[in-house]
């Protein structure tokens, strides 16, 4: 099943909903941090215990984890920023026999923290002895002094990923709880979470939820795997436009990425001065002429999905192309200059597109397009959601935390993105990816969900030295797995 991306609003709502039903706060209180300490106990050897605990439901389960550490072997201390303020809390604490000492900003090599002073619904800045632990902790290198986060580190707003205010926590591990929060996917937060564990407490599903964790689970069953009497026509029909002679590896690069992951049939439509350098590099990608917008046009007619942008060139003739290849009904995956072609008459690109198109800005393509919306928004899935709104298409915002967003509302974040994507030519073979899927059939917001992640899958597998020439090479290993799973 997609797993869902909560907000700290909908989150409440599920712990609402639980106690609702019958199961008190006290309950999932006692599986929250018998679950932390089962995380803390798989990852760490033995080793001396200090948990800070805060006055919340965050420090009850702190006091939680706690006695059932100790109760293992464990040495354990717990700290206290201030009595606790909450009944389930104060029953917590009661339960905790060992000792309870005042918060300390002394930390010490070889002991493990356990940082329950304030979790997601936090609203405010750290203030007082909490802040200065928290900056104290941050002059420690990461790995040196090992901290484990309950839900999130305390100082990080849940929804936004980013510091409440200038004192904020970082842990190696963090311990949550039913579903990730948005601080939990959003490159700020996980920066500051390390590894994210999500610990099944017996809260009830999530209705109604729109933002999801882009892995197979959100589009493994609409996959388009071949029939057995498949032929390559029926596995669909991508052409993808290429640029002027000293710009054309860019378009090579989105047609091998689209043969590799499924297409049957790519073809490389190029100006006529760039057809014998295109024909040098071209074996199982076709290749076909187009001199003006309107040959363009007639050369697209029998595609079911079309690239246009990778090194297309910047101004009036691309964005005159993009105008044509709109009116004939192929599905429509813009990148690239095709983007900024359109920097100075924004509606007149989206009068172009409808919801079947998918864009695919980085984000200075993004403030092009959509001038000033990411600085206005809360976060990055909150300007997706306006942009793909906006456009009347799918937006694929690219980074760490590449979100797409469809313009129905639903959204999803990718986890899984690597760092040794960022070379030149990467998005284009994610461009091939994406159309080679949508050309097959696949609903074009799933077909940029499974894009997204396989091609990061291809980078994290490749790692360093990675170029873009190697990725359409390291997907069919990677849809053999999808495969055999199925």
């Amino acid at each position: 099943m997609p797993r869902e991306i909560l907000t700290v609003a909908e989150m409440t709502a599920a712990d609402r909903a639980a106690v609702e039903r019958g199961t008190p706060t006290t309950v999932l209180m006692e599986r929250a941090g018998e679950a932390v300490a089962q995380a803390v106990r798989a990852r760490y050897a033995h080793q001396p215990v200090v948990i800070w605990c805060g006055p919340g439901d965050n420090g009850g389960d702190g006091y939680v984890a706690a006695r059932h550490l100790r109760r293992r072997g464990w040495q354990v201390v717990v700290e206290a920023a201030q009595p606790p303020a909450t009944d389930a809390a104060r029953k917590a604490a009661a339960r905790w026999k060992g000792e309870v000492r005042p918060l300390s900003a002394e930390l010490s090599v070889g002991t493990l923290y356990i940082d329950a002073l304030f979790g997601a619904g936090l609203s405010r800045p750290l203030e007082g002895d909490v802040a200065a632990l928290a900056r104290a902790s941050g002059e420690w290198s990461p790995g040196i002094v090992a901290i484990v986060a309950i839900d999130v580190p305390s100082g990080i707003h849940g929804d936004t990923g980013r510091p409440l205010g200038d004192a904020a926590f970082r842990a190696d591990l963090t311990v949550t709880f039913h579903r990730r929060k948005r601080a939990h996917v959003l490159v700020e937060g996980r920066k500051a979470c390390g590894e994210i564990v999500v610990a099944d407490i017996g809260l009830p599903p999530s209705d109604g939820a729109t933002l999801f964790e882009n892995d197979p689970a959100l589009w493994a069953r609409r996959f388009p795997w071949p029939a057995l009497d498949a032929h390559k026509h029926t596995r669909g029909r991508l052409k993808v436009v290429s640029g002027e002679m000293w710009s054309t590896g860019a378009a090579r690069l989105a047609a091998r990425g689209a043969l590799r992951i499924g297409a049957g049939a790519v073809t490389v439509l190029s100006p006529p001065g760039a057809l014998a350098v295109n024909a040098a590099h071209l074996e199982a990608v076709m290749l076909a002429p187009f001199g003006t917008e309107a040959d363009l046009a007639v050369a697209a007619e029998d595609a079911d999905a079309m690239i246009i942008g990778p090194a297309a060139g910047v101004g009036e003739a691309t964005a005159q192309n993009l105008q044509a290849l709109a009116r004939t009904g192929a599905a429509l995956v813009v990148d690239a200059d095709a983007l900024t072609s359109f920097r100075h008459d924004r509606e007149a690109l989206f009068a172009c597109l409808d919801r079947d198109d998918v864009l695919t800005p980085h984000p200075g393509e993004f403030e092009r397009i959509f001038p000033g919306l990411l600085g206005a928004s809360a976060d990055r899935v909150a300007a997706a959601r306006a942009a793909a709104e906006r456009a009347g298409a799918v937006v694929l915002l690219k980074g760490a935390d590449t979100v797409v967003a469809a313009p129905d509302g639903r959204a999803a974040v990718s986890l899984n993105g690597s760092p040794w994507l960022a070379t030149a030519g990467s998005g284009d073979v994610l461009a091939g990816f994406i159309g080679g899927l949508i050309a097959q059939g696949m609903e074009s917001f799933e077909a940029a969900c499974a894009g997204a992640w396989i091609h990061a899958e291809c980078g994290a597998r490749h790692g360093p030295g990675l170029i873009a020439e190697d990725l359409p090479g390291l997907a069919p290993a990677i849809l053999a797995e999808l495969h055999a799973r199925r």
